[in-house]
């Protein structure tokens, strides 16, 4: 059995964490971007993540693992009166950068289609992903038009394939996780924008922090049993977080007032089109959410900025400077 690093035993790196944990809880932030050097615990924080999905019942034998109840159905489910149904723990899949799009979206064999008029489907990582995390490392070596993919199937939850005039949908409801280090390319604007919350990383530069990072470590190399049977408590106290903030989260309020201070942002900060607005305020309440509020505030709304705004924002060529405030609240009473 493979004792994965535990999610909790990260040392730092608290907005990576949180902004992974805000995207289990809501899916519909679009996903995370992780930018970062070498070595900086990308890949074990997003496959830490597998400890902490919950089990679900699934339709028995699907290849999509549809949830009767939970969001749209593959046309084979669609058709049955009634389900069988096997418990499912969800789990982090990962897309190598040399994968084909036929690997990516799945494909549709034109023979059957043309010899006997039947759609048969060979599904493909979409299809694995649906219901689960979809990691990309390096997902800025992969292809343009597979990224392109990706965010349309993570944005819209169906993945259409079509070919010859045959086309087939299924349900590709995931969220997506990408990370990369910035030395070796970055992503263009427009896919950037695309992506909910982006965080930028680097090496834990306090002493005491950075020698208790080189400590667990070691110790989870020594033995990982033992390793995780110490932070299970831990661990299972954040299942338990984030299973009270999916429940609570569609009765978090956003005042009428919080709709006003997204705009201010927007404005003040020059950011192109709406989709920054909504997603902070979407990501304020997923975080009132985690912390056990009713209605999310400015403090929430301030927090979550950063991961928000930054990649958003308009730069000159060469320009690395974020823009972001010292000052919300000069910018927000204004």
């Amino acid at each position: 059995m493979e004792h994965v690093y535990p999610f909790t035993a990260i040392v730092g790196q608290e907005q990576m964490k949180q902004a992974l944990i805000l995207n289990l809880i809501n899916p519909a932030l679009g996903g995370v971007l992780i930018r970062g050097e070498k070595g900086t615990a990308k890949s074990t924080a997003v496959r830490g993540l597998t400890d902490l999905l919950d089990q679900v019942q699934v339709v028995e034998g699907c290849p999509f693992h549809c949830r009767p109840g939970h969001g749209a159905l593959c046309e084979d489910c669609r058709k049955k009166t009634e389900w069988k149904t096997v418990p499912y723990t969800r789990r982090v899949v990962e897309l190598p950068v040399s994968s084909t799009e036929d690997r990516v979206v799945g494909s549709l064999s034109m023979e059957q289609a043309i010899k006997k008029g039947e759609k048969v489907f060979e599904p493909g990582l979409l299809a694995q992903a649906n219901g689960n995390i979809l990691y990309v490392d390096e997902i800025n070596l992969l292809d343009d038009h597979i990224v392109d993919v990706l965010l349309d199937s993570a944005a819209m939850g169906v993945n259409t394939v079509e070919r010859e005039g045959v086309s087939y949908s299924h349900p590709a409801r995931f969220v997506l996780v990408g990370t990369m280090n910035p030395e070796e390319g970055d992503l263009r604007p427009q896919l950037l924008d695309r992506f909910g919350l982006v965080v930028e990383i680097r090496g834990e530069q306090d002493l005491s922090l950075r020698a208790e990072l080189i400590r667990r470590r070691m110790d989870y190399e020594k033995d990982p049993a033992g390793f995780c049977r110490v932070w299970e408590p831990r661990q299972d106290a954040l299942r338990r977080q984030i299973a009270a903030a999916m429940e609570r989260l569609d009765k978090v309020e956003i005042p009428d007032a919080l709709y006003l201070d997204a705009a201010r942002i927007g404005v003040a900060l020059q950011v192109d089109g709406h989709r920054s607005d909504i997603t902070l305020l979407k990501a304020s309440a997923t975080l009132a959410a985690f912390e056990g509020a009713k209605q999310a505030g400015r403090e929430h709304l301030i927090r979550i900025a950063p991961m928000v705004l930054t990649h958003r924002m308009r730069r000159m060529p060469f320009d690395t400077y974020t823009g972001l405030p010292d000052d919300w609240e000069k910018i927000l009473n204004d």
